[in-house]
């Protein structure tokens, strides 16, 4: 029997009271519930030649070839789990993720991310060349998920870097994934719909894992088989709000409508397959069976990560309650160079207004917080234990720098890439007792420990 091994490697380490352990038990059952192949097993399956997924039935025999596309952090994990349930009866296809796979009848291809390449713009020109060649009796099935925004890119008359610089910028600005998708879609070849206009007359069956605050379809991976809500004059009003004409004329850059005609959609389905809520429900599940009361307070957070754990840190809790968030929070780049991560900055920014007896949580699903690590754990311990040692919370989140922060106060959460991709998780755990009545001394070794454990995996 195969053992399952924590997805949070550093579990044990970080464990240093009860709350902990019980802050940390419930994020990891929120990993679980997102393994993507477990995810793809569950939800579609081949029965008597037809793909049965939600209340639809496929029969593959009304099509001569299956195309699949699968793009995103999750695309080598949701591809290896689609060709197990079809087989041969896929034809080709493309996968396009931050690593690569090994597939019988579909070509893995190594993308970048957070911002897009030259390498994921050559990848996106073989998809539509591939897409292009379906015609009316073919079926193409697509996966989308997280990451699918930088990994697709076609860019709109102007070059890939030039793009690449502008919509870094626009992050560094602030812009949620809302607005940078906005504007994403409209200097865009391929997404807001696009993808469908190319692929039409093909029938489209779209499998979609959100990682974008409310489950937008048209927002996740911005997307591509979707029919777009958005429009040209929208976009202009993001770069107004962020002060981006200029920007916009330094780099060239140039605004096209996306496909509004019914006709491209007719033959497109798409499905939601696994989002961020999914895991909430499964952690508050984890958190009632350990006996806090639980509270799912939001799965659309959006902000500024610091201020919001600030805010959050400071708001009254009653005894022994949990309480959970998704979303996706941003960092509001200084420019001198930190490492950082937005989950991290949440933690740094609520640690010095955690109260005895709370434990607070920032994590990436897909377990890379712009770094390593997928986010971080924070308590009145740790801060104390920072304080003693001249670290200054104010410091590391005015140069951003809340990665090395934890890197030598410990509380990093490290589980490697997870291959999922749903937003990010949030909790304030509140105790029922307070740490006064626990062992309140400080093991030096406890902290050492995680900075050495987590030196020696940066090192591997």
């Amino acid at each position: 029997m195969k053992i399952q091994l924590p997805i949070i490697k550093n579990i044990d380490q970080l464990s240093a009271t009860d709350l902990r352990r019980d802050s940390l038990d419930i994020l990891e059952t929120g990993y679980e519930s997102i393994i993507v192949e477990k995810l793809i097993h569950s939800k579609i399956t081949l029965k008597d030649g037809h793909i049965c997924v939600a209340d639809q039935k496929i029969c593959l025999d009304d099509y001569e070839r299956v195309f699949v596309i699968a793009v995103g952090k999750c695309a080598v994990s949701s591809a290896t789990a689609l060709e197990e349930i079809l087989g041969d009866k896929i034809t080709n296809g493309i996968v396009l993720d931050v690593k690569k796979g090994n597939f019988k009848n579909m070509i893995s291809e190594e993308g970048t991310h957070p911002l897009q390449s030259e390498k994921n713009v050559f990848v996106t020109e073989r998809i539509v060349d591939l897409i292009k060649v379906a015609n009316g009796k073919d079926l193409i099935l697509t996966i989308i998920s997280g990451g699918g925004s930088a990994l697709m890119s076609l860019p709109f008359q102007s070059h890939n870097e030039d793009q690449k610089r502008f919509i870094e910028e626009l992050m560094k600005k602030g812009a949620n994934i809302t607005e940078i998708n906005t504007v994403r879609k409209h200097i865009s070849e391929i997404k807001g719909g696009q993808f469908a206009q190319i692929a039409y007359p093909a029938t489209v069956v779209s499998f979609i894992l959100s990682d974008v605050p409310g489950d937008d379809l048209s927002v996740i991976a911005s997307g591509p088989t979707v029919m777009d809500k958005t429009t040209v004059k929208d976009a202009e009003e993001v770069l107004k709000k962020y002060e981006m004409e200029a920007s916009k004329e330094r780099f060239l850059i140039k605004l096209k409508e996306t496909p509004k005609k019914d006709k491209y959609f007719e033959k497109v389905t798409n499905i939601l397959l696994g989002s961020n809520l999914v895991a909430l429900e499964t952690m508050k599940k984890k958190a009632e069976d350990l006996g806090y009361n639980t509270y799912i307070e939001d799965t659309k957070l959006e902000g500024e990560a610091r201020i919001l754990g600030e805010k959050l840190a400071t708001k009254e809790y009653l005894p022994n309650s949990c309480h959970l968030w998704g979303g996706e929070t941003t960092v509001l780049v200084s420019g001198s160079g930190g490492i950082g991560g937005r989950n991290q900055e949440f933690v740094l920014g609520a640690l010095p207004h955690i109260k005895d007896n709370m434990v607070v949580i920032g994590s990436a699903s897909d377990g890379w917080d712009n770094s390593e690590m997928a986010g971080a754990i924070g308590d009145s311990r740790l801060f104390n234990r920072a304080t003693d040692i001249g670290l200054d919370t104010k410091k590391y989140l005015n140069s951003n720098d809340s990665f090395e922060f934890f890197k030598q106060a410990g509380g990093h959460i490290r589980t490697g890439r997870t291959g999922a991709n749903v937003a990010d998780f949030y909790m304030i755990l509140k105790g029922g007792q307070l740490l006064g009545q626990e062992d309140e001394s400080y093991d030096e070794s406890e902290f050492e420990e995680v900075s050495q454990e987590e030196d020696k995996e940066m090192e591997n």
